[in-house]
């Protein structure tokens, strides 16, 4: 019907080879949202045969957190092989800006035991920053992964690559002066909820 390559890229606002480019070259993979509605509606098409469209909740200012089909014990220790997502759940962006993580290193599991009582219970939802397990060791609460093991402890590091691996229950043991190479931090537990 006569449109160019040229006479699109002005219409979404871009520069005359943009979408020539996207088509032959395939950069960038994926429209923009807003670049899409424009073109549907100038063709006259439903927007979905140019690419997705942004879920209700990335338009109303949430995030989703894909929440994990794993629990990280907080007893024993449990043996998780998988990590199969069994749902998402919402999170306000402002609020996750708040606590000063990026959303896409963010997780959902589920805590399984007591020993964390009474900061963390059984059957509790916890946030888990993985961004956390690449950067310097703080005191806080995690996800670890010792002996195949996932357990939700508190770590405090100590000198010359050492750790305390804590309980937050008196009813469980400490162990104290852990060799901080057997200890995969998963990462840091930055929210927790649970039902009332």
């Amino acid at each position: 019907n006569g449109d160019d390559y040229s006479g699109l890229s002005k219409l979404v606002g871009r520069n005359a080879a943009y979408i020539q480019q996207f088509i032959k070259r395939g950069t960038p993979k994926r429209l923009p949202e807003a670049e899409r509605g424009v073109l549907a509606r100038y063709f006259g098409v439903d927007e979905r045969i140019l690419g997705r469209i942004a879920s209700p909740a990335s338009k109303a200012g949430l995030r989703t957190i894909p929440k994990l089909d794993v629990g990280a014990s907080a007893g024993p220790g449990a043996m998780n092989d998988g990590e199969a997502l069994s749902g998402k759940i919402g999170f306000d962006e402002k609020w996750l800006r708040k606590l000063g993580v990026d959303p896409s290193q963010l997780s959902l599991i589920c805590v399984e035991g007591d020993s964390m009582l009474p900061t963390l219970a059984n059957g509790d939802d916890i946030m888990v920053d993985r961004a956390a397990a690449t950067t310097r060791l703080r005191d806080g609460v995690h996800v670890i992964r010792m002996d195949d093991l996932l357990m939700v402890k508190r770590l405090a590091p100590g000198p010359k690559g050492r750790l305390s691996v804590l309980s937050d229950n008196p009813a469980y043991p400490d162990w104290a002066d852990v060799e901080g190479e057997s200890v995969t931090v998963v990462g840091r537990v930055v929210w927790a909820g649970r039902r009332l």
